[in-house]
């Protein structure tokens, strides 16, 4: 199994640099996506003006999962926290559930990589 970021998916929605690397996870069959990276893509798409149903039709099109949270999940995320301020609530969420797991996650934010070894960037951090 590998946990996608809604900002992977997004990269992989909008053909951004990283989308190669999202294709060919979701291609593997495995991957999915907690319910708030859900939400959290599904509102960037329409807030950009993009189709929700264009996009969610692709998505599942390529069997990507939607994974509910756990308690543990929301306790790890407030774990996370003490540590990591910098990160959002979904961030936090997507890497609970990889950790609880002990798979991979796909995303383009680079303050991730000091998190967790089970984090592998979509693409390099500007300046690399």
């Amino acid at each position: 199994m590998i946990v996608l970021d809604s900002s992977a998916i997004l990269a992989f929605l909008w053909d951004e640099p990283g989308t190669q690397i999202v294709a060919e996870a979701l291609q593997s069959g495995d991957v999915v996506c907690t319910v708030a990276n859900w939400a959290e893509v599904a509102t960037k798409v329409m807030a950009a003006g993009g189709s929700w149903d264009d996009a969610e039709e692709a998505l599942f099109g390529l069997r990507l999962a939607i994974v509910p949270l756990t308690a543990d999940d929301a306790v790890a995320a407030g774990h996370l926290w003490l540590e990591h301020r910098n990160l959002s609530l979904g961030d936090r969420l997507c890497l609970a559930v990889a950790m609880r797991q002990k798979v991979q996650t796909l995303t383009a934010d680079t303050e991730w990589a000091a998190v967790t070894p089970l984090v592998q960037l979509i693409r390099p951090a500007k300046g690399q």
